[in-house]
């Protein structure tokens, strides 16, 4: 065991901030099995989960002396791959099974390691989502929840019945809400199934 086994992530990522080649190493060999370990429960594929594991120690390397705090490497390592499985997501709407995985892991994780949720991200999926919708659909929905009008003054607005519109709202909720619970994003309720 070489003498960097000795030291605390706290030691390793300062000696890493100043291109230590043995601290990233002793940084990669503590880290990889388990952030693998996360990334593969995500995605379910071994070569991709491969692939974001060497991208976020490629970049750990490469960006070292951009790390701003040295206190939580677990949840820095952490949060690099959450924010990759997410990319990946959102670039190719990756299929229910995938969603559901990072739901899981998502609750099954220790809220102290878990930085808050990117709510620009989270927007951005819920937006998408919402352009997916059928054009009247989507127009009845954004009027309800972007614009906060009643069923009863869209309905006044578009001359439709009060009827077709909570139909249409009901509707739209019904495609966008499980797209956006199989992700696990609470906050979404929030933000816009009130």
């Amino acid at each position: 065991m070489s003498v960097y086994g000795e030291f605390s992530d706290i030691e390793l990522v300062e000696l890493l901030k100043f291109g230590d080649r043995s601290a990233f190493t002793e940084i990669y060999n503590r880290y990889w099995s388990v952030t693998y370990a996360q990334v593969y429960k995500m995605l379910r594929d071994e070569d991709e989960a491969k692939d974001v594991i060497q991208e976020i120690f490629s970049k750990l390397w490469i960006r070292a002396a951009d790390i701003k705090s040295s206190h939580n490497l677990a949840g820095l390592l952490y949060t690099a791959a959450r924010n990759k499985v997410l990319n990946i997501i959102a670039q190719s709407k990756v299929r229910n099974n995938y969603a559901t995985s990072i739901a899981a892991y998502i609750s099954e994780t220790d809220p102290d390691s878990i930085d808050k949720v990117d709510e620009k991200r989270l927007i951005k999926i819920i937006e998408q989502e919402i352009q997916n919708l059928p054009p009247k659909m989507r127009e009845i929905f954004e009027l309800s929840r972007k614009e906060n009008l009643s069923h009863k003054e869209i309905a006044k607005k578009l001359s439709l019945s009060d009827q077709t519109v909570k139909k249409q709202v009901q509707n739209a909720l019904k495609i966008i809400k499980p797209k956006i619970n199989h992700l696990g994003f609470s906050l979404a309720i929030l933000i816009i199934f009130r």
